[in-house]
């Protein structure tokens, strides 16, 4: 399979699972919501200080498994995390790329976007962008 497939799937199937490596090597996985955004898998931690955020700053490997509703049908994506936030991203830009990685997660809108925007700020939310480096899965 190639991302082209995964992303197909990934633009119907938005239910996730995400595995990060922890300090000491062990896996850490968690759900999220994602989509396929320009290329790559995304998604957003809502808190930047979760888990996820730190074991991806230290160690950017990480995969995401989008699922089908049913769990029957799957795609996977391995790669390097890319993190955007505050840190390192102009604060009008992340809003921008806030919502649009929100609207490949979910296809669609957010009911009140000027609450989503504040809430991204006081969560220190991060986009987390994952360049394909192999996908695979069962997505027929």
């Amino acid at each position: 399979m190639d991302f082209e497939g995964a992303r197909t799937f990934m633009d119907l199937n938005h239910r996730g699972v995400v595995t990060t490596y922890q300090r000491n090597g062990a896996m850490h996985t968690s759900i999220v919501v994602c989509g396929a955004y320009q290329g790559n898998a995304a998604f957003v931690i809502v808190y930047g200080n979760s888990a996820k955020t730190r074991n991806l700053r230290r160690d950017p490997r990480c995969t995401v498994m989008a699922v089908d509703n049913d769990w029957r049908r799957y795609a996977v994506v391995e790669g390097q995390a890319k993190l955007l936030d505050l840190r390192n991203t102009p604060a009008e830009e992340l809003r921008v790329l806030l919502r649009e990685v929100y609207r490949a997660c979910g296809d669609k809108d957010h009911p009140d976007w000027e609450e989503y925007d504040q809430a991204m700020v006081r969560q220190d939310a991060v986009v987390v962008l994952l360049k394909p480096d192999r996908v695979y899965g069962r997505v027929g």
